[in-house]
């Protein structure tokens, strides 16, 4: 066990624009939604930042990966990561609030607790970490709506596909731990984009068929947020976050990100959220914190 890591300015400065970068992106993602049909704005979203990631790993001279299990396990990572995650999440912004959704996304942790938990020997779900999920998961369900358990509709599926997102990206988590490790985190980012890209390239043609390119500006603009600052960018970004605070701390960038969704939402989507999801979002702050608290423990 290390020493617990310490939150400096910079690194507190960087978590939230972290937060503000991702909260953004869920109303980026929304925009394009309304001129680019969801396997497309997947490969956008996949294809533009793969390509600046391998412009930062050759700039930096990494070392490339030769293996094919390394490659194989790129488009493993590129399907739980990017791919699934991605494409359900997109497609239940189709019919859920952008906030609501960035609520949702916040589930990740949760469900990375318990995937981590059922996989690595030294990742147990002890009393503390027990507590968070569950309160986690109350918060879950007061934010979709208790009533809405009783009865069964599109808005309803999108709710659970955005959350299955979630549940593909704590497996990823998993996954990584196990296959990329110890790949310097830039090359194993653009490795998984390339998979990702190569995964969802057929489907977009099969399901959307060949992408326009003739897009209103402000669908071009959304593009480029959430391809190049909130995908590439981001995952740059992350990574200095991590080193800096810990992967316990960096749990707080999940309460940054839905507040910045909601606030963009409402303004240039004029969206409403109801007094449920708030409460709902309160209680998911209160189990991600004390998930946070025993993270910290074992930085």
């Amino acid at each position: 066990m290390s020493e617990q890591k310490a939150l400096s300015p910079r690194a507190w400065s960087e978590l939230i624009l972290l937060g503000v970068i991702w909260g953004a992106s869920f109303v980026s993602i929304r925009i394009a939604l309304d001129e680019v049909p969801v396997a497309t704005s997947v490969l956008h979203r996949t294809f533009w930042a793969m390509l600046v990631l391998w412009a930062a790993v050759l700039f930096l001279r990494l070392p490339l990966p030769r293996d094919p299990r390394i490659w194989g396990a790129f488009l493993v990572m590129g399907l739980l990561n990017n791919v699934i995650p991605f494409g359900l999440m997109a497609w239940g912004q189709l019919y859920v609030e952008s906030g609501l959704t960035s609520i949702l996304n916040a589930t990740t942790a949760i469900f990375g607790v318990i995937v981590a938990a059922m996989v690595f020997p030294d990742e147990r779900l002890t009393l503390h970490r027990m507590a968070g999920v569950c309160l986690g998961f109350f918060g879950v369900a007061a934010a979709i709506g208790l009533q809405n358990f009783t009865s069964f509709d599109l808005r309803s599926a999108a709710q659970l596909a955005i959350l299955a997102g979630t549940l593909s990206y704590a497996f990823a988590g998993a996954w990584a731990r196990l296959k990329l490790a110890h790949l310097p985190p830039q090359v194993a980012a653009a490795g998984m984009l390339t998979g990702s890209t190569l995964a969802v390239l057929p489907l977009a043609l099969l399901i959307d068929g060949p992408p326009s390119f003739d897009l209103q500006p402000v669908t071009w603009a959304a593009i480029a947020y959430y391809s190049l600052i909130a995908t590439a960018g981001a995952y740059l970004l992350y990574y200095r976050v991590l080193a800096m605070a810990g992967s316990g701390n960096l749990l707080l960038v999940t309460l940054v990100i839905p507040p910045v969704a909601i606030l963009l939402g409402a303004h240039i989507r004029h969206e409403e959220l109801t007094a449920q999801a708030y409460g709902g979002f309160a209680l998911l702050a209160l189990g991600l914190m004390i998930l946070n608290r025993s993270g910290r423990r074992r930085d």
